[in-house]
């Protein structure tokens, strides 16, 4: 019933915030379902297939900057381009699959890191695409159905829909039969095995799905800030979704869009008042694995768990 009621005051909130809210809250509102998505889409591969990655940000840097080319410099419209994005990115997620899934747990990591630190390292060096450090500017934003969404809400609302059809497509992902058996191949891949489960194949569609998602939560990166830039491959933008979804509470749907926020708007709050605000970031997020190992969403439902035992 309370988690209910939770949802229900969120999705409110969520739906009105335009209603009362200046350009730079609505703004702040559109980054934090972007960065939602890109860790939901992390959490599908983190909390629910137990394969922790430190090059997720491949699939969101490749996908911004393969629309951000095929528009400004090939005259593609943003439709077929998007097209295009996403299925380059599925297709390269695959490929990057068949590599990285030779190997599990800290080889597994080490493998999407190196792949993803390979990609940054072309973005800077192939300036003749890339433009390099410089980055791709001067971009537009796509018009569906022909709605500008150049104005702050336009582009909010924009994403709040893709935002809920990533969160639903993602919870049906993971609650189906397939979710099940990837979290049996989580616990025990060996007893998946012996029942006659494919463990490696059930990890490779998932990776192929979080992929996709990331190039999703790319698409809407470029689009919103009309720039990319070969930052947005790095590794730091991996782990800043890593400690997205690890403080919210991996293997849940609402933890990682809770830890997103929290590390957005320390990125956005504190890096104004404090100069190494990576540093309050780490703090925090010492602060939370000590109090709530498991998470803040995890920690929020032992409590209400207790509480309620308590007035039994």
């Amino acid at each position: 019933m309370i988690k209910t009621i939770a949802f229900a005051v969120l999705a409110g909130l969520l739906l009105v915030l335009p209603l009362f809210a200046g350009d730079f809250y609505i703004n702040l509102g559109s980054q934090i379902l972007i960065a939602a998505i890109f860790a939901l889409s992390l959490n599908l591969l983190v909390g629910y297939g137990g394969m922790t990655s430190l090059g997720h940000a491949s699939f969101l840097g490749v996908a911004a900057y393969a629309s951000a080319l095929l528009t400004s410099r090939y005259g593609l419209g943003h439709g077929p381009a998007a097209i295009v994005s996403i299925a380059g990115t599925t297709v390269m997620a695959a490929l990057f699959g068949l590599i990285a899934l030779r190997a599990t747990g800290l080889g597994f990591l080490m493998i999407t890191l190196a792949l993803s630190q390979v990609l940054w390292g072309l973005a800077y060096r192939m300036s003749n695409v890339t433009n390099g450090d410089n980055g791709v500017s001067g971009l537009t934003r796509p018009m569906p159905f022909g709605i500008s969404l150049d104005g702050a809400a336009a582009f909010y609302w924009f994403s709040l829909i893709v935002f809920a059809v990533a969160f639903v497509l993602m919870a049906i992902f993971v609650s189906s039969s397939f979710g099940s058996s990837l979290k049996g191949v989580r616990d025990q891949p060996r007893r998946m095995a012996a029942l006659g489960f494919n463990p490696w194949m059930i990890r490779w569609i998932t990776f192929i799905y979080a992929g996709f998602w990331g190039g999703v939560s790319g698409l809407l990166y470029v689009y919103y800030n009309k720039y990319i830039h070969p930052t947005s491959l790095s590794i730091t933008s991996s782990a800043e979704a890593l400690l997205g979804v690890i403080a919210g509470g991996s293997g849940t749907l609402g933890g990682p869009v809770v830890g997103a926020t929290l590390v957005l708007l320390l990125k956005n709050y504190a890096s104004a008042y404090v100069e190494r605000w990576n540093m309050l970031l780490g703090l925090v997020f010492l602060f939370i694995v000590l109090v709530v190992p498991t998470g803040i969403i995890p920690g929020l439902r032992k409590l209400a768990a207790r509480k309620s035992g308590a007035s039994k």
